[in-house]
């Protein structure tokens, strides 16, 4: 999930309930699978859960087609990110094959968001408008490099604008009106 700073909160994932069957609408994205790790079959997985061990807990996996269901037999938390074991997994040539491979969920087994939180994939999407209601352009992507989200906003023409997802920033979020307003740094609106 997304957080602007200071007041808003990101938040990726908690579990919920593991059990829920996966259906093929309304998926989340909560990470992909990376490099081998080792010679028996372990992966490094790029969790996007708020704890990244949590990835484990929300039962079976989907991959982007909706074709593959993966499980999380094992996983540890390592300085590199998760290592995990997937089930039926055994050698570095099958974790091999799994590289690249992201991991969803349906929406049904994440927790409600809080107020003033949001998740990434709704803030994806949305349109973006300036404080008297100019178009900016749409959400493209949250990305976040250590230091807090930062909105990816790309326009019809033009380069793309980045903006802290902060509410000095973004004073406001109407998921149901498909909108936020950003307050462009000083440099871009002159």
């Amino acid at each position: 999930m997304a957080t602007p700073q200071t007041e808003f909160r990101a938040i990726a994932s908690e579990p919920l309930s593991p059990n829920l069957p996966i259906d093929d609408t309304d998926r989340v994205l909560l990470g992909d699978i990376g490099a081998a790790q080792g010679l028996k079959g372990e992966v490094r997985i790029r969790s996007f859960t708020q704890d990244p061990a949590d990835i484990a807990s929300y039962g079976a996996l989907e991959d982007e087609s909706g074709t593959r269901r993966l499980e999380i037999e094992s996983l540890r938390v390592s300085p590199k990110g998760v290592v995990a074991r997937i089930q039926g997994v055994t050698t570095r040539e099958g974790a091999e094959a799994l590289t690249g491979t992201k991991l969803y969920v349906p929406r049904s087994r994440l927790p409600e968001r809080g107020e003033e939180e949001w998740y990434h994939s709704d803030l994806v999407g949305l349109a973006a408008l300036d404080q008297a209601g100019a178009p900016l352009g749409t959400v493209v992507a949250v990305l976040n490099f250590g230091a807090g989200d930062l909105l990816e906003i790309k326009p019809e023409i033009g380069a793309t604008l980045i903006v802290p997802f902060t509410r000095d920033a973004v004073p406001e979020v109407d998921l149901e009106g498909g909108r936020l307003v950003v307050v462009p740094p000083e440099e871009l609106a002159e």
